[in-house]
């Protein structure tokens, strides 16, 4: 297991080094803008605490592909797994902990120690012997894959927004609404086949934008009934809603962009840092959005057309 650790180690200093970064500088400079930028989003936001529990969310969700805990299935036993994976979501969700902690935060900490253990465990134990039937169609299959992984969450976050209700904390109907936004950008982090993509026979423009108005409409399907229920209850704060909702749906424009950005491959770690430092001061994302766009454009060129 310190071997897998000492390699994922070495991995990094490489991709650091082949972004243009110093290694001594890289750590020295990384960790400062994490504490910059953490320090300002709870400067300007009432909403911090939720918004870090989002962003560190979706850092741990990038170790639940399905092939790649495959493949460490096949290589450790069933309780070094257990234990890898452990350790593996609690480094990187200790920053944000470390960072909550300062600002004396307890129950988002708390939450941060808490939930990367709840997910290894889930992710676990649930080898479903079944389909879970979803309302979405074949094609386009993010949203029907992605679902059938994580249709724990929406109950979780219906039964948070009905909480909202009861106690009369509209913060955590909002929350609720992020919630269902992150698991749904979460959907396009897997790539499909360059043959899948070029069997479409749509021009790049065309291509993007069916995949975005699917996304859209099908996010929308899953957080109606969050919306309902809020603006019923909080009908004075209907603004914030559509707000919210709207937010999301910039997310998953730029997640969609970002998948084609460097299409068959992998985003690399330039994208990456570029995504979640829009998690961290989200107006920036009225820039990435068309950067990433005309970069998946020239990209989709070269299969599409």
């Amino acid at each position: 297991m310190i071997n897998y650790f000492q390699l994922q180690f070495k991995m990094l200093n490489r991709q650091l080094i082949d972004f243009g970064l110093a290694l001594l500088i890289a750590y020295i400079v990384i960790p400062s803008v994490f504490v910059l930028l953490s320090s300002y989003l709870f400067s300007k936001t009432a909403f911090a605490g939720y918004v870090y529990i989002l962003i560190a969310w979706s850092f741990i969700s990038k170790l639940n592909e399905k092939a790649r805990n495959d493949f460490l299935k096949s290589i450790f036993d069933k309780k070094k797994y257990f234990k890898l994976r452990i350790i593996e979501n609690l480094i990187f969700a200790t920053p944000f902990i470390l960072f909550a902690i300062y600002k004396q935060e307890i129950l988002i900490a708390l939450i941060l120690i808490t939930s990367p253990l709840f997910l290894v465990v889930f992710n676990f134990n649930t080898r479903l012997n079944f389909t879970v039937p979803t309302p979405f169609g074949k094609k386009p299959f993010e949203f029907t894959v992605g679902f059938r992984n994580t249709f724990f969450v929406f109950p979780f976050a219906y039964l948070l927004a009905y909480i909202a209700v009861k106690v009369s904390n509209f913060n955590l109907g909002i929350f609720a609404i992020l919630v269902i936004g992150l698991i749904c950008c979460s959907y396009y982090s897997k790539i499909e086949n360059e043959y899948y993509v070029w069997n479409f026979s749509l021009s790049p423009k065309e291509f993007l934008l069916k995949k975005i108005k699917i996304a859209l409409f099908n996010y929308t399907l899953l957080v109606i009934p969050v919306i309902t229920l809020l603006s019923i209850f909080f009908f004075d704060q209907v603004d914030f809603i559509i707000g919210s909702v709207l937010l999301c749906y910039a997310y998953l424009v730029m997640v969609i962009y970002a998948k084609y950005v460097s299409f068959p491959n992998d985003k690399n770690l330039t994208h990456g840092i570029i995504v979640a430092s829009t998690f961290i001061f989200p107006p920036i994302i009225l820039i990435v959005i068309p950067f990433f766009y005309f970069q998946s454009i020239k990209r989709l060129n070269t299969i599409l057309e």
